[in-house]
């Protein structure tokens, strides 16, 4: 079995109910929060939204490409990589027509080199457990971006003890994956077990910096 095959294995047996609604406070004050951090490094990009052409690997529903729509990215300019086939089949629904989506292992899709003036991943590293996959992938979002484009990076840095199924991603890892590039990271998300428990109390938790556990990255292409 490949690793790619054991990805939509592991993917099969999760069960997350509503666990990632944004109805969810705790979800929302995630959401929120990333947000705003994504927003922030963003707005300093050079030129225009219209202007950016942007590849997500794996896109899921579309949501992070509906947020790049908001901000005034065109459907034309978007490309969404997905393996799972019903949260492609989801996404195709939720986005517009221009928009364009691939099936399949992101590491040899068809994007052309040098192309894309963003390219973004959330928690999809965390949940490629070999090496040599992982290394595959970021060298393909590295050979799509431009010069002067940047990586978009989301995800976990700590291991999970109670899911053997995700591994965490620490800043060392993400600078082996991509040697080259020039980065701007801040750690974000309050651990998930604490803002399910105590979502009201998000805010303040969220202080302490230790317990925030995802770090959002832009890995420019100098």
């Amino acid at each position: 079995m490949t690793e790619l095959q054991r990805i939509v294995e592991r993917y099969a047996r999760r069960d997350a109910g509503d666990r990632y609604s944004l109805l969810r406070p705790e979800v929302w004050r995630m959401w929120q929060e990333r947000q705003r951090a994504l927003l922030r490094l963003l707005a300093a990009r050079p030129g225009r939204p219209a202007e950016w052409r942007a590849t997500e690997v794996g896109c899921g529903a579309g949501g992070n490409l509906l947020d790049l729509l908001r901000i005034g990215l065109l459907p034309p300019h978007l490309t969404g990589i997905e393996l799972l086939p019903e949260r492609l089949a989801a996404a195709r629904a939720a986005l517009p027509e221009g928009v364009r989506l691939l099936a399949g292992d992101a590491s040899v899709a068809d994007v052309a080199p040098a192309s894309q003036d963003l390219v973004l991943q959330s928690t999809v590293f965390s949940s490629i457990l070999d090496d040599g996959l992982q290394q595959r992938l970021a060298e393909a979002m590295w050979r799509w971006l431009r010069p002067g484009g940047a990586v978009v990076w989301y995800d976990f840095t700590v291991d999970n003890p109670r899911n053997r199924d995700v591994r965490g991603v620490p800043m060392r890892r993400v600078r082996e994956l991509f040697p080259q590039g020039g980065f701007k990271a801040r750690r974000v998300t309050l651990a998930p077990p604490l803002a399910r428990a105590w979502p009201a109390a998000y805010a303040l938790f969220n202080l302490v910096p230790w317990l925030r556990t995802h770090r959002l990255v832009l890995i420019e292409k100098v």
